[in-house]
């Protein structure tokens, strides 16, 4: 484990970037980039684009550590280059940002009100590449839409049983079990959720580190009990579908809670704009996402 990513990542001011859209979600990143599907005939190609945005992201002068703690990376992410360096060397080396690697598979049907993790086949090699690829932490998602105890219990246990073997392979997880926003019951959800997190850390090896990432709360401050837990090396939050300014806003009434924002933070970002409208585009979302996780 490497002790001054985790000190960064434990006590540093900024947040972390989510650059992790995945092959389902990716058509959508690239189409709010304006990159139609018509542009790419299949998922290699598709990919390529993928990366020239991440890269163009990753290597612009507003992306640094002064802002960005850290950053979460796809997995076809990982074994790409930027200018001859592993992606996940060339965050930390040149611009020291923690790399995270996305680990799960996706979602399954939604039954008991939640959509848990599909397998995630090959995690031990996975695991072992992220190490070798000096990977800090991984990110897996799940979806809570309703407030069941029993699904959420489901969804919990699901994320902390996998956590523990990606504790064990060296690496520190992110817990995501997202709280849809548009749930008509989220707030109970967060309730059963909070409760469930908490036994979960309650039975952990004094050793074993996790991180959380959780929708914006609806109550201001309900996870801080959580960031407090000595299991917890940070608490972050998604930002769920709200636009910028909206999941900046309610993020900033949450003391101590920081971003890891995908959509919203490349929200206004073209392909066809040039080197120094994307800067300047780029830098006011970093500038504003960063001042609410500091709040």
């Amino acid at each position: 484990m490497n002790e001054k990513q985790m000190n960064q990542m434990h006590t540093g001011k900024g947040f972390i970037a989510a650059l992790d859209q995945s092959g389902g979600s990716t058509p959508k990143a690239l189409l709010q980039y304006g990159i139609p599907e018509s542009s790419y005939s299949n998922d290699e190609e598709m990919f390529d684009l993928v990366h020239e945005m991440r890269k163009r992201i990753i290597k612009s002068s507003a992306f640094t550590s002064e802002y960005i703690l850290g950053a979460i990376l796809f997995e076809n992410t990982m074994y790409r280059t930027i200018d001859g360096q592993y992606t996940a060397d060339y965050l930390w080396e040149k611009k020291n940002i923690v790399p995270f690697l996305k680990v799960d598979k996706g979602l399954t049907e939604l039954e008991d009100g939640v959509q848990i993790m599909k397998p995630i086949t090959g995690l031990k090699d996975l695991l072992k590449k992220a190490v070798e690829k000096n990977i800090f932490g991984t990110k897996m998602r799940s979806v809570i839409k309703e407030a069941n105890p029993y699904g959420i219990k489901k969804v919990v246990e699901q994320q902390f049983e996998i956590g523990k073997q990606i504790a064990k392979a060296g690496l520190i997880p992110i817990i995501e079990p997202e709280v849809d926003i548009h749930s008509t019951d989220k707030k109970e959800s967060e309730k059963f959720l909070k409760l469930e997190i908490s036994k979960q850390l309650s039975s952990l090896d004094k050793e074993t580190k996790v991180m959380l990432k959780l929708s914006i709360p609806t109550e201001d401050n309900f996870y801080s009990d959580l960031m407090n837990d000595p299991h917890v090396v940070r608490v972050v939050a998604l930002s769920g579908g709200y636009s910028q300014a909206e999941a900046n806003k309610k993020l900033a009434c949450n003391h101590g809670l920081i971003a890891s924002f995908s959509r919203a933070l490349s929200q206004g970002l073209t392909a066809g704009q040039t080197e120094e409208e994307f800067d300047a585009t780029i830098l006011n979302s970093i500038k504003e996402i960063y001042e609410a996780s500091i709040k």
